[in-house]
């Protein structure tokens, strides 16, 4: 039997080839929204105070919080779900991942994330929402929780967790590599697709909420993970972000974060 994507590709393929513009299939609707803000001093929590003299600040430690909104119908009328996100930060930012601790790779892979360091956690907790099925019965919404850990080799894992209506759990490992310019470090993270019961519909995607950001102090010398660059180009910090779907489609937002006011 012919899977999902298959037939969603021999659609649009048949489609195309009837001329039939009106009825092309479209790919998922993206924004991406995003800032630069102050580190939390404790990353497990989410009411942590921040460090002083972080955040939007040219050449200073700081954390990148993220909204990204997904819409679209091509998916039994819901977006089609994510296989693959990519995220380029601007050119001058700079990662620093020494001297962090890590979650143990087994940890992480038995989704045991409870027992991860305290100082592996690499930013509060953030919110992912989307849409389940069960076999041919009716959507539901789920409302799942997202965490970012150090994870070995310089890596970032990003737990996702769901109670109701259904139990999810997804663990998702991002490898950083240098995009070209006038971008700088570059983040890929594959994602696993994610069904409720055999033969039901993957999950959709509707948003994804978070915060990525830590430090740590050596001596009195705060030792961030991620800083601002030194100098912001007109316009604002330009990021990218591209997402591909399990229809084949990949979509690029192109966010920008003002520049600091001094």
């Amino acid at each position: 039997m012919f899977g999902r994507r298959t037939c969603l590709v021999a659609a649009c393929l048949a489609l195309a080839a009837l001329a039939l513009p009106a009825a092309a299939c479209a790919a998922p609707t993206v924004t991406v929204t995003a800032k630069i803000v102050p580190i939390p001093v404790e990353p497990s929590s989410p009411t942590s105070k921040s460090y002083p003299h972080t955040g939007n600040l040219l050449g200073a430690g700081a954390a990148l919080e993220a909204l990204l909104t997904i819409s679209g119908t091509e998916y039994d009328g819901f977006p089609s779900p994510i296989t693959n996100v990519v995220i380029e930060l601007p050119a001058g930012v700079k990662l620093h991942p020494q001297g962090f601790a890590t979650c143990p790779a087994a940890i992480l892979e038995s989704h045991e994330v409870q027992k991860c360091p305290k100082k592996s956690w690499a930013g509060p907790p953030g919110e992912v929402q989307g849409e389940v099925r069960f076999g041919a019965g009716e959507p539901v919404r789920e409302k799942a929780s997202i965490r970012a850990f150090f994870a070995p080799g310089g890596e970032i894992a990003f737990f996702t967790e769901g109670t109701t209506p259904v139990s999810i759990e997804v663990l998702a490992t991002g490898s950083f590599s240098t995009a070209p310019p006038p971008f700088g470090p570059k983040l890929t993270v594959p994602v696993p697709l994610v069904s409720t019961v055999p033969g039901a519909p993957y999950a959709s995607v509707f948003s994804i909420k978070g915060k990525v950001g830590a430090a740590y102090m050596k001596g009195k010398k705060l030792i961030p993970y991620g800083t601002v660059p030194k100098k912001c180009p007109k316009g604002g910090f330009k990021g990218k972000v591209q997402l591909t779907f399990l229809s084949g489609e990949t979509v690029t937002v192109n966010p920008t974060v003002p520049c600091p006011k001094h």
